[in-house]
């Protein structure tokens, strides 16, 4: 349209947008646009451009996460954060830092490691963003002892749709003053506005690690290994299932990290609490090591649908009876931070194979969804659509349900984009 040759004039000039091209689609939405600010200054000319001609926008980090949620009714302009890379400031004896949101978690953690110290979140997607990760509140198996981006966030700058910049939140931990837009902005999923910097509370690296084992042959013996652990004075990092094949048994892991005396004490406790239920051994050296590095392993690669599945970790067993009882496509790898009732399950068909079928497996996996999220419901839990084709989004919404909580939802995205010119439907209920 007119209204966006003419943003792509003004902006190109100044070097802020370039055309797209097809690999920037967004769940096959591809937009006309592709914007990268160098600085909160840029962006915030950009959105005001942006809000000017009208053009609906969505946010993007390393990409990692851009196939959650469903997929844009229509996209103008995508921005991205790959030049907003620096860490802004790192007070290291407060245990805090300020950091752009298109630098990687792992450039991040790498650039702290020096002083002792690391960001506390451990998301397995590779090239996983601080903005990105924020705006899916997103999480790895550590989330048991530290939280989400939501509770180590303590300040934010973001830029509105119409290129406000706002700031909250501040640099010392205790700072709770005023509305807490930073945790508001957790989970958004670029719907309220682009996060632009955020500031953490930090964590000590941990002197050291011990990892214990226990092989699983049933969900009901998950259920009895994970139960007492959760309710004993144990203090592990991470509980972690591993069930790659149903067929064989899966493999329960706990982490306990801090100073070696009592990560020691803490694993040969933990040994013998999950010895009546099986097996259970602590890793050696080398066996912890690796046990260490298969927490960080990327979820689904290998399949065309994946799944986030949540329940109270009471119900974990009957979660997950349910799925290795349930209908043929949930029958895929199984991996759960256990101790928080967080799973994530791939379809059981290898990728392409959907794409293969020319659309035939669509509705029958649409009803799939759809069923295992009523028999979830009554367990506590619910179902989303993690990876998936637009197929299949545009035949069962990718988040289910919405909930109470939905009207609310929609009266603060008013307030922040009352033109729903980011990330127009993408959200929860269509939001």
């Amino acid at each position: 349209c007119s209204e966006v040759a003419a943003t792509l004039e003004g902006l190109e000039r100044v070097g802020l947008v370039r055309p797209a091209a097809e690999a920037d689609a967004v769940d096959g939405v591809r937009p006309e646009l592709v914007a990268e600010p160098a600085s909160v200054p840029e962006a915030s000319e950009l959105l005001r451009a942006a809000s000017r001609a009208g053009l609906r926008t969505v946010f993007a980090g390393g990409g990692s996460k851009l196939g959650l949620g469903n997929p844009p009714e229509r996209l103008d302009l995508l921005v991205s954060t790959r030049r907003l890379q620096r860490v802004l400031e790192h007070a290291a004896g407060d245990l805090v830092v300020k950091v752009e949101a298109g630098a990687r978690l792992a450039d991040l953690q790498d650039a702290l490691a020096p002083a002792g110290q690391w960001l506390a979140l451990d998301p397995p997607e590779p090239g996983a963003t601080v903005g990105g990760t924020v705006a899916a509140n997103a999480s790895g198996p550590r989330r048991f002892r530290y939280g989400t981006a939501r509770d180590l966030v303590i300040g934010i700058t973001v830029v509105l749709a119409d290129g406000t910049v706002a700031h909250a939140g501040g640099k010392v931990v205790k700072n709770v003053a005023g509305y807490d837009l930073a945790k508001l902005f957790c989970g958004s999923l670029g719907t309220l506005g682009l996060v632009a910097e955020a500031t953490f509370r930090l964590h000590p690296l941990p002197a050291a690690a011990a990892v214990v084992t226990l092989e699983v042959d049933s969900p009901q013996r998950v259920g009895a290994a994970v139960g007492p652990l959760l309710r004993s004075a144990l203090e592990p990092s991470a509980v972690e299932l591993a069930w790659p094949d149903w067929q064989l048994p899966g493999r329960l892991t706990v982490v306990f990290e801090g100073i070696r005396p009592g990560v020691e004490a803490q694993a040969a406790a933990c040994a013998e609490l999950l010895g009546r239920v099986g097996t259970a051994a602590v890793a050696g050296p080398g066996e912890t090591d690796a046990a260490l590095a298969e927490l960080g392993a990327p979820r689904f690669e290998k399949a065309d649908v994946g799944v986030k599945v949540t329940c109270p970790p009471a119900e974990l067993a009957a979660v997950l009876e349910d799925l290795r009882a349930g209908p043929s496509p949930w029958l895929g790898p199984v991996h759960a931070h256990a101790g928080t009732g967080v799973l994530w399950v791939a379809s059981d068909f290898g990728e392409g194979e959907l794409e293969a079928s020319g659309g035939r497996m669509v509705p029958a996996l649409a009803g799939a969804v759809t069923a295992a999220r009523e028999r979830l419901a009554a367990l506590g839990g619910s179902l989303v659509l993690v990876k998936a084709p637009p197929e299949l989004k545009r035949a069962v919404d990718a988040w289910g349900p919405a909930g109470d909580a939905v009207g609310l939802m929609r009266r603060v995205k008013e307030r922040f984009d009352p033109d729903r010119r980011l990330s127009p439907g993408r959200f929860v209920g269509g939001i």
